[in-house]
């Protein structure tokens, strides 16, 4: 059953809404995407000073984010949920301008993937969503923390909570030394692992490539792939090195047949697109030690951290 819509004590500007609920999704500029059919949110109403409700829809078939068997969801899926709804609350109620640039600095899930099954239509979560801090800067926000519960239903299904930070177009540039997407240059693609290997149905959301020494895979970067490019980045995804995280648990002799159920992510910085992004299994992960720990790299600076994690917290 899709969730109750409560009254809201808010209505945020410009979401689309209809008498008895929600039925468009979000404008996809609002959840920084430039595909409809990756824009998951359908609106969000305030229900306290800090707090929101945030609707969704997932689809029941994806190329990353739904099983090849279309009988479960992913938690990718959470995670980019999630995302999504930080972003879309920046925009509609902390009156950050469209334009500005979003940096994921921590990104914490925690999913029930038993409770994850798709049905006979799409499902229609709720995040109930908590900002907890709020940073400023000469007055304005400049970024935040927050916490969500996902629900399908009455039933939690998964728990978040997030940090970003985000800055506008002319700052952005000075810090970003004049790149662009249109100016970096992309590295040539290194032949991947095979897809199932990893977890994958299809060679082309193989995103990890063989490297000289055990535990480690160079990140595979196609700047044409619809889901994790979906508009030009000066930059590599934070998706993507979330989703490279979940291949190395795939890849790791140790975690074979295992599933992620939990991240623990920080992100230091931009990893850049014309420098090689080295993957690193560093160690374990969750209860029980099962899941993998993670480093991304460029040269000999970190760049992103992730424990991936196989059982329930």
């Amino acid at each position: 059953m899709p969730p109750s819509r409560p009254v809201a004590t808010t209505l945020l500007a410009g979401l689309p809404t209809a008498p008895g609920g929600l039925t468009a999704t979000v404008p996809r500029q609002l959840v920084h995407r430039a595909s409809v059919a990756e824009t998951f949110l359908t609106g969000a109403v305030a229900t306290g000073a800090d707090s929101f409700d945030v609707f969704a829809e997932w689809p029941r078939t994806h190329q990353l984010l739904v099983s090849p068997d279309r009988s479960a969801y992913q938690p990718m899926l959470v995670a980019e949920t999630v995302r999504q709804a930080g972003t879309l609350l920046a925009h509609t109620a902390y009156d950050v301008p469209l334009g500005h640039h979003f940096v994921l600095r921590e990104l914490d899930i925690t999913t029930r993937p038993h409770l994850l099954t798709v049905g006979s239509s799409p499902a229609e979560p709720l995040l109930r969503v908590t900002v907890t801090d709020v940073t400023r800067r000469g007055g304005r926000p400049a970024g935040f923390r927050y916490e969500a519960d996902v629900l399908l239903g009455s039933t939690s299904v998964a728990t978040a909570r997030v940090a970003a930070t985000w800055t506008g177009e002319a700052v952005y540039r000075r810090l970003r030394g004049g790149r662009s997407a249109s100016t970096v240059p992309v590295l040539p693609l290194p032949p991947g692992l095979p897809p199932a290997t990893v977890g994958r149905a299809s060679a082309a959301d193989v995103v990890l490539a063989p490297a000289a020494a055990p535990g480690r895979w160079q990140l595979r970067v196609d700047t044409g792939h619809a889901v994790f490019f979906d508009h030009p980045l000066d930059h590599v995804p934070g998706m993507l090195l979330l989703e490279a995280a979940c291949q190395v648990l795939a890849a790791d002799p140790a975690s074979r047949g295992r599933t992620p159920v939990s991240y623990s992510c920080v992100f230091h910085r931009y990893a850049e697109l014309d420098l090689p992004t080295w993957m690193v299994r560093t160690g374990t992960a969750g209860p029980g030690g099962n899941g993998v720990r993670v480093t991304a790299r460029q040269k000999d600076a970190t760049v992103f951290e992730c424990g991936v994690g196989t059982g329930e917290r």
